[in-house]
């Protein structure tokens, strides 16, 4: 296990790059920080960062390098003047890709003698290095297992989600699915409340309340899709079918844009012309998966 002191090297500087490079410092591990434009990293080095204006030397002062800018391609791109220097070396990535680009980028990263890890934090920059702040890794357990304290720092809730250097990007398309349809939402529901001079704070505590039902759900609707019998959480495509009007009427009333409502009316009105009116409203995937893609789990 490597030792909780590991020198660690933080490329990028942006709110979560500084807040993991601050979590590092916190917990006193040497930290060298780099980022395009260096004056971002000025507080880091106020705390005690070691900056460094050449990726090279700051590649060079770590064996465990910590990528945190925008994408697979930008990291690929800030490193490929300096590749050599990622021999012998870890690199664990925290930015944003789709799975192919994961697994691209890990061929890359070992054909030039450095061990690969693909991560995603699942919160927010004031929330990195809590007890319950999720990150998942995929990777060879052996790299995993040897750098796992040393990124516990980061968020207490680690997860090793298995081999394929993919997974963490896999799991965090299909997860992160989820957030801009849900914020969709409450901004819609916010701007319905301001048209009546009603606060948004006002719904927060009756939409948590909302998304805590939701979450009972979860384990219901992930059985029918893995089962694909989908007859047994009790709403149907017919009665969210029947709801379209009442969503366009309350668009007219309030004078909102609910446009965005329209793909999922169409998907809706697909299902019901399939014949799926009475079966679950989990049975949707059935119109989002076609037959070449699906693999049963």
């Amino acid at each position: 296990m490597i030792d909780q002191n590991t020198p660690v090297t933080v490329l990028g500087t942006g709110s979560m790059g500084s807040a993991l490079a601050a979590a590092f410092l916190a917990a006193r591990h040497p930290t060298t920080v780099w980022n395009r434009s260096p004056q971002r990293a000025a507080p880091l080095v106020a705390a005690g960062a070691n900056q460094q204006l050449a990726i090279a030397d700051a590649i060079a002062a770590s064996p465990l390098i910590i990528a945190c800018l925008t994408t697979f391609q930008a990291t690929r791109d800030s490193l490929t003047a300096v590749e050599a220097g990622l021999n012998g070396r870890t690199l664990i990535t925290l930015n944003s890709g789709t799975p192919s680009e994961a697994r691209e980028f890990a061929r890359w990263v070992t054909y030039h003698g450095a061990r690969f890890l693909g991560g995603a934090i699942k919160n927010v920059p004031s929330a990195v290095g809590k007890p319950d702040t999720l990150l998942y890794f995929g990777g060879e357990q052996a790299v995993y297992d040897e750098h796992a304290k040393t990124m516990r720092v980061l968020g207490g809730d680690l997860v090793h989600l298995g081999a394929e250097p993919d997974l963490a990007a896999l799991y965090e398309s299909a997860v992160g699915a989820t957030l801009l349809p849900t914020l969709l939402g409450f901004f819609e529901g916010a701007a319905v409340l301001a048209t009546r001079g009603v606060s948004a704070r006002a719904m927060v505590p009756y939409s948590i309340k909302w998304l805590q039902m939701i979450e009972t759900l979860l384990p219901v609707v992930a059985d029918e899709i893995d089962t694909r019998d989908y007859t047994r959480l009790g709403s149907s495509i017919a009665l969210f079918d029947s709801a379209t009007g009442y969503d366009e009427q309350l668009g007219k009333e309030s004078g909102i844009d609910i446009s965005w409502h329209a793909p999922m009316h169409d998907l809706l009105r697909r299902a019901v012309a399939e014949g799926r009116a009475e079966q679950s409203i989990t049975a949707l995937i059935e119109l989002l998966v076609t037959p070449a893609a699906r693999q049963e789990p």
